[in-house]
């Protein structure tokens, strides 16, 4: 968590022409490529960066352009597309080597008494505490990546019915739910909560799809990468007390695979929605 709090300090660099620019640092990863969800929150921490602070995120969109390098910083340009009176838009580039590895948008509003419903959360499930946490599933491997899966990452996950690392045991379902939350408490700010989701949010998203074709993440030669991101923020929620994450697939083709999920509290509040388009190539289907 320390690291990822870290990653979330952004530098601001003075710079003010067209555009405001940051930078921040990487996240070291065993496979040498920068984390979807560190430049998402990232791109979107520098984009609260330039917003008046009442006016929180209700919605981001992302394209994922290259894959990053997670031994080099990053650079962030936000362009301060529209400043409305309820609402303000962002557009923000992340660089690395002069070139862009991600380009989002991002929407916030001052809050605003409306319209409210939501859809329930499922009912039935298992509570965290009954469920195995990453580091107990894959501790005992020696491998880097089931290392940093199981120690190093900021959030706690547990997955409902099990995990597929390894094996897709069970139902061959487009659909499944983990419990999430961070691995310590975090500041009160909620504007970190929310960049904190969007980081939390790419985990495990494009799951739903594996898990359909019976195909656990170590399938050997498997190329999986997250296309494009788009998040929508409903009601505030803090990311250091648990999460239920409802996540399904309703289509797979081409190469690619679609995935939606939603946040809600363990008292059942809607929190955010979720969908993703990601890249998936099979050895054996090509």
């Amino acid at each position: 968590m320390e690291s990822l709090l870290q990653t979330l300090d952004l530098t601001d660099t003075g710079a003010r022409t067209e555009e405001d620019i940051f930078t921040g640092p990487s996240q070291k990863m065993p496979h040498g490529r920068v984390y979807g969800g560190q430049v998402l929150a990232q791109a979107l921490t520098a984009s609260m960066r330039t917003v008046d602070e009442e006016r929180s995120v209700h919605s981001m969109h992302g394209y994922f352009l290259r894959a990053g390098d997670s031994e080099l910083p990053i650079t962030f340009a936000v362009d301060r597309i529209h400043d409305g009176r309820s609402f303000s838009t962002r557009r923000t580039q992340a660089y690395q080597k002069g070139v862009p590895i991600l380009s989002l948008i991002a929407s916030f509003q001052d809050e605003d008494p409306g319209l409210e419903h939501q859809e329930d959360m499922p009912r039935g499930l298992p509570a965290p505490e009954d469920l195995p946490s990453a580091a107990e599933v894959l501790g005992d491997l020696d491998h880097p990546v089931a290392r940093t899966w199981a120690n190093d990452r900021p959030f706690d996950m547990r997955h409902i019915p099990s995990p597929i690392y390894l094996s897709v045991d069970g139902e061959h379902t487009d659909r499944q739910a983990l419990w999430i939350r961070s691995t310590s408490p975090l500041p009160d700010s909620p504007l970190l909560h929310q960049a904190a989701l969007a980081y939390a949010s790419d985990y495990s998203i494009l799951e739903p799809v594996l898990r359909r074709h019976g195909i656990p993440w170590a399938t050997p030669g498997a190329r999986i990468a997250s296309l494009d991101h788009a998040m929508w923020w409903h009601r505030r929620a803090r990311v250091d007390q648990w999460l239920l994450y409802v996540q399904d697939s309703p289509s797979a083709s081409g190469g690619r695979g679609l995935s939606r999920g939603a946040f809600y509290t363990r008292e059942g509040s809607l929190v955010a929605s979720v969908a993703q388009e990601g890249m998936i190539r099979i050895p054996a289907l090509r």
